[in-house]
């Protein structure tokens, strides 16, 4: 208190003041604390109650603790589960969790062509498959097409028989390498769809074929097959090797990329190639490399 009577007179008034603000904050303190004892508790009816009212309303009923709502009845009815919407879906009583799967497995592609198709959706229950097992009508739309055309499957394939299994050459007849079509090339003995496809590739890239051996050239080729073929046409495209671009070049399936690169050095340091013995000099070149080369280039 000594230290008190040093303060001015200003200084004091205004330390009194902070404690009696201190000392009613302090008050009112207590007594919120003493009435929060008794808390407010909302019902469903929007009617308020106190704690005490509640606890021993809580022992007569639970309506403040519980809702109970009434669940539907299930409705079975005929449905196909490839179109039934999610209205339909939920009156059969299944969950909007098992109605949404069922939208996903849809979306992503799925189809159900048979009831027990229907039994791989995430979630559904044994029982439930089995209570809606009887009501599932597949629509023959997503049924597989071979369970209900199978016989006429069957009589397309009696009368095109002679169609899918082309009668073969005969020993001594041949066709002509270069101008035979896919369908004449799977008459040969041997030739199947694919061999006569990769012929018919290779003979488009080649620009034609100068000998029946050029065929060993496909991997697996049958060798007896060799004596079914004639040339009797020349080759029809040719390369035009002192005009080509590098990438012309490249794309024939007898030159390289280095082997196409010197022919462009060579043009550029010596000038046209006047016959491919100019390049008889170069690594890239060797004679059975000139060989094949000569039917395929003009100048």
């Amino acid at each position: 208190m000594n230290h008190f009577s040093f303060l001015q007179r200003s200084d004091r008034k205004a330390l009194v003041v902070i404690l009696v603000i201190l000392l009613m904050a302090f008050v009112a303190f207590m007594f919120i604390e003493d009435n929060s004892s008794e808390s407010v508790i909302r019902n469903q009816d929007s009617t308020f109650v106190t704690s005490e009212q509640y606890a021993s309303k809580d022992k007569r009923n639970d309506s403040y603790t519980y809702y109970n709502e009434e669940k539907k009845k299930a409705e079975l009815f005929p449905f196909d589960p490839n179109t039934a919407d999610s209205t339909e879906l939920l009156r059969l009583g299944l969950s909007p969790r098992l109605v949404l799967n069922i939208y996903k497995y849809r979306h992503n592609g799925g189809i159900f062509r048979q009831p027990s198709d229907f039994a791989r959706i995430y979630g559904l229950t044994a029982g439930q498959y089995k209570t809606l097992k009887p009501y599932i009508r597949i629509s023959d739309d997503y049924r597989p097409a071979s369970e209900i055309y199978a016989n006429e499957i069957d009589k397309d394939i009696v009368v095109r028989d002679t169609t899918r299994y082309p009668l073969k050459l005969k020993q001594g007849e041949k066709i002509d390498l270069n101008t035979a079509d896919t369908t004449l090339l799977k008459r040969v003995p041997g030739i199947g769809s694919a061999f006569a496809r990769q012929i018919e590739y290779r003979r488009k890239k080649l620009g034609g074929f100068y000998s029946t051996s050029q065929l060993m050239e496909i991997t697996g080729f049958p060798e007896e097959s060799l004596s079914y073929f004639t040339i009797s046409s020349p080759v029809k495209q040719k390369l035009k090797i002192n005009k080509a671009t590098l990438s012309e070049l490249t794309r024939h399936p007898y030159i390289g990329f280095y082997q196409a690169k010197t022919i462009i050095d060579h043009r550029r340091l010596h000038g046209p190639i006047k016959s491919l013995d100019d390049l008889k000099l170069y690594k890239d070149f060797p004679p059975e490399v000139i060989e094949r080369l000569k039917h395929y280039v003009d100048y």
